[in-house]
């Protein structure tokens, strides 16, 4: 099978869709080497991101100067005109949208959503970008032959908010970077905290330090535990938040902010964590429980949306506004050791569900299906 995907992500975005992306090709092209897999690209990238080092795997830029001009128009429209001269059939975007025109050239095609949050949380984004959001999803699930949601929550979204029937949504969990599979070595990690001039004993939490990750609410739990607290991630305006409110409370002692550590970097820091902590508010799935999950780490989070489904039945949930009930579990948590190590066993356990073998059994399932329709 000749397999395309919206790719401007793969190779110009550094987390979040650009991982999916990335996880999701490597998967494929590992456990179903006899297809090709067309990474339609609208830019040369600056930095690689992904190294192409798999004959069936092929990346491809707009061919003609007018498309290299109007890339963006390429991507949205033109590009099907690549797909068919690749001999396409499915076309998977991987990040809510859908160039228009498919059907109408014969091309299948599957579309990935993440999550609704501009929908849920508008006061979040600004009115324009809720707008384009609202306009390419709302096409691309109307208009695709199926729909891929990342979790039970985001399918419970897309009914809602698309008004998709629930039929036509398939549900396949995402998986992680293989960094977070490998074990690390006690060097490995003093090396890191030597780098960051970190302690010995410190919890975690990863993720863009923005008002939806509700780092706030983790600061506020840690005032009166003797503990360290390292938040990993890229900086927004909400970080002056976090830092006013720990130069008030004199906490800033207790708070190591990192941002653009590597994958590598970020794997052995889970490993050397006591603890990863994420009362994050709302997301599409939670890459970083899986992330600590097949690290070894217990595993803090929120009580509603999709986090249960990723962090499983051996982890604690706590209100995401309840920074008191989190100070009482990080507490426990980190003077039990009995618990921290049934937390660890069961987590490791449950992160299987997530392997890339099965992952990608699933996603080809799919294809499949769609392609014999």
């Amino acid at each position: 099978m000749r397999i395309g995907y919206e790719a401007k992500r793969i190779f110009h975005n550094r987390s979040g869709l650009g991982n999916y992306g990335r996880d999701l090709v490597r998967m494929l092209s590992t456990f179903y080497p006899e297809n090709t897999y067309y990474l339609y690209n609208p830019k040369p990238a600056r930095h690689r991101l992904f190294d192409l080092d798999a004959a069936q795997v092929v990346e491809r830029l707009p061919g003609s100067k007018t498309d290299r001009f109007f890339y963006n128009l390429w991507r949205q429209r033109n590009v099907v005109k690549d797909l068919k001269n690749d001999g396409v059939q499915l076309f998977h975007g991987i990040s809510g949208e859908l160039p228009i025109g498919l059907s109408r050239h014969g091309i299948k095609s599957i579309v990935t959503i993440h999550d609704l949050i501009f929908l849920r949380y508008p006061e979040l984004y600004s009115k324009i970008d809720r707008a384009i959001y609202f306009h390419k999803f709302k096409y691309a699930a109307h208009h695709a032959d199926r729909i891929l949601a990342i979790s039970e929550q985001t399918k419970r979204d897309i009914v809602e908010f698309l008004k998709v029937d629930e039929s036509r949504i398939t549900v396949i969990y995402q998986g992680c970077h293989p960094a977070f599979k490998q074990r690390y070595t006690t060097a490995d990690k003093q090396a890191v905290r030597d780098k960051y001039r970190l302690p010995q004993d410190f919890i975690l939490n990863v993720g863009t330090i923005e008002t939806r990750k509700n780092a706030l609410s983790i600061v506020k739990a840690i005032e009166h535990v003797d503990v360290h607290l390292v938040i990993a991630g890229k900086k927004t305006p909400y970080m002056k938040e976090l830092v006013d409110y720990l130069e008030t409370k004199n906490l800033t002692a207790k708070v190591t902010f990192i941002h653009g550590a590597s994958v590598d970097e970020l794997a052995v820091l889970y490993q050397a964590a006591l603890l990863f902590v994420y009362p994050s508010l709302f997301e599409g799935f939670g890459i970083p429980i899986i992330e600590a999950l097949y690290s070894g780490v217990p595993v803090i989070t929120s009580n509603t949306g999709c986090f249960p489904e990723a962090g499983g039945p051996h982890s604690r949930y706590v209100s995401s506004d309840d920074s008191a009930e989190l100070s009482a579990a990080i507490h426990e948590i980190l003077t039990d050791s009995a618990l921290r190590q049934r937390m660890i066993e069961g987590g490791r356990v449950y992160s299987q569900n997530f392997n890339d073998d099965r992952l990608a059994d699933q996603l080809m399932a799919l294809y499949q299906a769609i392609a014999a329709t």
